[in-house]
């Protein structure tokens, strides 16, 4: 069964990954307070005038997608994570990189704000 909110998405999962996402839920929230909380291609999604970004569990990480196009102006500091460019994936074996996630959202948010005005 598809989850209807992030609640349910993130209640599908084990304990220690349960914490992660809900970690990177709040930090996506603290960056983009205004952002909207979905479920889209049935993952985890926050949007704000159009899709910000969206999250979700795997095997062996936490994938993370600033959408539509990923985020280029990272690279340097993304260079170390595995997936294409509009993906960014965060093993489940080491801290997600919260400072990193933030200015990600605020990037994103801050671009988005800009096209819409």
């Amino acid at each position: 069964m598809k989850p209807q909110n992030i609640d349910e998405y993130i209640a599908a999962y084990p304990s220690d990954i349960q914490i992660k996402l809900q970690e990177i839920r709040q930090t996506i929230k603290l960056a983009a307070p205004s952002a909207q909380e979905t479920i889209k291609y049935g993952m985890p999604t926050f949007t704000q005038n159009g899709n910000l970004v969206y999250f979700g569990a795997f095997k062996n990480h936490i994938g993370f997608y600033p959408r539509p196009k990923g985020v280029p102006e990272f690279e340097a500091e993304l260079a170390h994570f595995d997936g294409p460019p509009s993906t960014i994936q965060f093993p489940h074996s080491s801290p997600l990189p919260i400072d990193l996630i933030t200015r990600i959202v605020k990037y994103r948010a801050n671009k988005i704000k800009k096209s819409v005005n």
